[in-house]
């Protein structure tokens, strides 16, 4: 039996570029053709990018994908007997579905609407879609292919009912948002299903960055015998190929593994590339000072943009150690980035002078601490109200869960690249950038981390350490533990109790806060939704 070849079009969508979404698609066909592949595989809502979120409710969206379809349809024609599957929404008699047409020679052959619709974690799919209940199986050069849509590899019905219907190989089509370890994970779910079924398959996942979701590509195939026989790389767009003969998937490439640094490191670079490139912003602002949250932000905006499309700014105060401005210079330096120094201590001088009447007899508190932040924001904004870039915020997860951040201060921005970043996850992202080349000075990652909003101030003057406030938002915001528990793992109570307390009390501020990267199962956005007024905590 002669081999056959699919192509996996690992593709980079701009959620609602239509046109530019179909120019994607059909540059991957005319690769794919000219190599002789037989069957080009595209993500789950190739077309429109995903998620479309409430796009989906409007009917003119609806209608230009179909339009945009029945182009592609049409320009596909010409590369004979080639067989493309494409995911779009379509409006059916069932109402709107997620949908994937399979195209061949200016026809639509077979159709699915998928089935399983996640409404968990950062899914809602069920807010837009009414569930397909069919299977979908399609011969292409002698061969059954099933196909299913990303949460329906979740569950074990899609894919025997594939089977069931004649499927002798599985195609699983995604838009899988990453998080850590997520690529093991997938792995593991869909062995569960060749166990079952015998079919060998083929998973294929978009790549790119989408407001706070990145989506890390990492498409790969498995044999019958649930091994790994093709793996396509992580955070990049990629066309890649499997061969198929005598109905068994046949050993192909297989790209390295990351480890957990270097995957959390790239999908916050992806993330900030595509939040500022798909929006057109002409570059970012960075606050640099001296500490090593703003250290890891430039490095990654850098590797994300360039260094000709970075601008730090240190904002030095009465309080500000003369290694804090020496280790910003010489980061920005190592960079090569655009560098500005402005002084703040006159200009926080001005504001408590305005204020002087009104804190007449008052003690002096966070509020004095509070308003150098502000005039940092303040001018931040001020420069990027001036040149059009982006404000890159440098707050960690573990100050946003407990607050210790300033709204309007350092909170002000239009993006927060680490927001889902734990600080002893910082430390760690730091060493692996500094381990590819030194860029980050010694002495960022060894002096005691500080606010320098008052003399000799220190983050552990009023958080725990890191390492146990980290443990403790670990278990009590992504994996749902009780404060009984946590106390129970071996936490003192004292820190159990007063961790959470500010968890609860700083809602307000992350409801304010810009959006950014998730990497963690749980990140402070689309799937942590909690109210902001609630007397409830256990």
């Amino acid at each position: 039996m002669s081999t056959k070849k699919i192509a996996l079009a690992q593709i980079n969508p701009l959620l609602g570029d239509l046109a530019g979404n179909a120019q994607l698609i059909l540059q991957a066909c005319h690769e794919a053709f000219a190599q002789g592949a037989k069957l080009v595989l595209t993500p789950e809502l190739s077309l429109t990018g995903y998620p479309p979120e409430d796009l989906l409710l409007r009917p003119a969206f609806i209608e230009a994908a179909q339009q945009q379809l029945d182009q592609l349809l049409l320009e596909l024609k010409q590369l004979e007997d080639l067989t493309v599957i494409v995911g779009h929404p379509k409006k059916t008699v069932d109402g709107l579905q997620n949908f994937a047409s399979v195209l061949r020679n200016g026809k639509v052959i077979a159709s699915y609407a998928k089935q399983e619709l996640p409404n968990h974690e950062v899914f809602d799919e069920v807010r837009y879609f009414v569930p397909g209940n069919a299977p979908c199986v399609f011969e292409c050069d002698g061969i059954q292919y099933g196909l299913i849509l990303c949460e329906d590899a979740w569950h074990a019905g899609p894919a025997q009912q594939a089977h069931q219907a004649g499927a002798q190989i599985l195609l699983v089509l995604n838009a899988s948002p990453y998080h850590l370890e997520k690529e093991s994970l997938r792995i593991e779910v869909l062995r569960q299903h060749i166990a079952l079924t015998g079919m060998p398959l083929v998973y294929l996942n978009a790549i790119g960055g989408q407001d706070e979701l990145v989506f890390d590509g990492g498409s790969f195939a498995l044999n019958g015998a649930g091994q790994v026989v093709m793996a396509m790389p992580q955070f990049e767009s990629a066309l890649g190929f499997v061969s198929v003969s005598d109905g068994e998937l046949q050993s192909g490439v297989i790209s390295a593994p990351k480890s957990i640094e270097a995957q959390a490191y790239q999908a916050l670079v992806l993330g900030v590339r595509d939040y500022v490139q798909k929006n057109g912003f002409p570059g970012v602002i960075i606050g640099l000072s001296g500490g090593v949250d703003s250290a890891l932000v430039l490095a990654i905006a850098v590797d994300a943009l360039g260094a000709d499309k970075v601008r730090a700014v240190m904002m030095a105060s009465r309080y500000t150690a003369d290694i804090s401005w020496l280790d910003a210079r010489e980061m920005a330096q190592n960079l090569q980035v655009q560098y500005d120094e402005i002084p703040i201590s006159e200009t926080v001088d001005a504001f408590e002078a305005a204020l002087a009447e009104q804190f007449t007899g008052l003690p002096i508190d966070a509020t004095e601490e509070n308003i150098q932040a502000r005039v940092r924001g303040t001018l931040l904004m001020a420069l990027s109200n001036k040149t059009g870039r982006l404000v890159l915020t440098t707050g960690n997860k573990s100050e946003m869960a407990v607050g210790y951040c300033t709204l309007y201060g350092d909170m002000a921005g239009g993006f927060a690249v680490i927001k889902d970043i734990a600080k002893t996850l910082v430390y760690r992202l730091c060493a692996y950038r500094n381990s590819i080349a030194p860029i980050i000075p010694e002495r960022i990652l060894t002096r005691a981390p500080s606010a320098e909003l008052r003399p000799d101030q220190k983050d552990q003057d009023s958080l725990p350490s890191y390492e146990v406030l980290d443990g403790i938002v670990e278990r009590y915001m992504e994996q749902n533990q009780s404060i009984k528990e946590i106390i129970s793992a071996g936490f003192d109570p004292e820190s159990v109790e007063k961790v959470t307390r500010l968890i609860k009390l700083n809602e307000y501020k992350r409801r304010q806060a810009p959006p950014g990267v998730r990497v963690t199962t749980r990140a402070f956005g689309r799937d942590w939704r909690y109210p902001i007024t609630s007397k409830f905590r256990a």
